[in-house]
């Protein structure tokens, strides 16, 4: 078994990730920075508290640990923000990366997941999309990744670096068994602002109910953190059996809409959503849903567990436990 640097492993999916890697047998190393991430995430494992761009101290990581590989979840994930703040995002999610491949390959590390982001396609020409489907972002989190992606096969070509960029939607839900859950701060994601709206948090705020979709509120396509996790072990695997690099998408190739996942909080928690309706925000497509046949084929990954009552039974769980320590987001 590999043993497995994550960077970012301490907040929402790499945390999971972690989890998910520990059952299948690898050593793990967590390298977060704690800015987003918390270490009550981690449930043991080795924890080293560090900057990405601190190439030294990646590289003593690297080498003392005897690291084959690496998970990269440590970016800014917020479009918004992103927009807002471009040189933050760009000094986090593409210098941030180049210092973690840099040590990399002064290490001779020559396998890397990459969590990416249907971001990098920009506004869609078709659904569902595939990975053939033009990538043009529209925000600045979209450039930054699509930045990394345009890069890697560049490193392949001068280091040998092999790499998969996994493409995601709406990562969702939370730890079937109860250990890891979702709390950013402050919180975007829609399922648990729902569940906050209906726990004495401020209503969830709907923005837009014009589109052209049959209730008139966007629809997405939401995958459960623990079928994430498993794509990103997949990936693993099939750069550990030699298999080529590449991107792929993590869907469903279902889309649920807005008004969907409020009506289904209501219906697992029994308690009406409050929400408030304002207008659409910039950039928001009315449909994002991902063609994932190429992962279901090539890495045999299966959505199990991505059904939306079930990601939302999770989330309530999770939720309803009291802790609050897998925050996601920079590391």
């Amino acid at each position: 078994m590999s043993s497995v640097l994550v960077a970012g492993g301490a907040g929402y999916i790499g945390s999971h990730a972690c989890q998910t890697l520990r059952d299948a047998g690898h050593d793990v190393v967590c390298y977060d920075d704690l800015s987003a991430g918390h270490r009550e995430a981690l449930l043991g494992g080795t924890f080293v508290e560090g900057d990405i761009r601190d190439v030294d101290l990646v590289r003593r990581t690297l080498r003392n640990h005897g690291v084959t590989a690496v998970m990269h979840f440590a970016a800014l994930l917020s479009v918004p923000e992103s927009v807002a703040d471009p040189v933050g995002y760009y000094r986090n999610n593409v210098t941030g990366t180049l210092a973690l491949l840099e040590a990399m390959v002064a290490e001779s590390v020559g396998e890397f997941v990459f969590s990416s982001t249907a971001a990098v396609y920009g506004t869609p020409e078709r659904m569902p999309m595939t990975e053939e489907h033009p990538t043009r972002p529209v925000n600045t989190y979209g450039e930054t990744k699509h930045a990394i992606e345009r890069a890697l096969p560049h490193y392949e070509r001068a280091y040998g670096l092999r790499a998969v960029s996994l493409r995601y939607f709406n990562a969702s839900g939370a730890d079937r068994a109860g250990r890891l859950g979702e709390a950013h701060d402050p919180e975007t994601h829609l399922i648990p602002r729902a569940l906050s709206a209906i726990t004495g948090g401020p209503p969830l705020g709907i923005f837009g109910d014009d589109y052209p979709t049959p209730d008139g509120t966007c629809v997405r396509d939401f995958i459960h953190v623990t079928d994430l996790a498993d794509a990103h072990v997949r990936a693993l695997n099939w750069l550990d059996d030699g298999g080529a690099s590449g991107s792929y998408n993590v869907g469903t190739g279902r889309g649920d809409s807005v008004q969907k996942v409020v009506e289904t909080v209501e219906g697992v928690t029994g308690r009406p959503v409050p929400t408030t309706v304002g207008p659409r925000r910039t950039g928001d497509p009315s449909a994002l849903v991902a063609a994932s046949d190429r992962i279901q084929r090539e890495l045999a990954w299966t959505p199990t567990h991505s059904g939306l009552r079930e990601i939302v039974e999770s989330a309530w769980h999770w939720h309803q436990s009291g802790w609050r320590g897998a925050a996601g987001g920079a590391a």
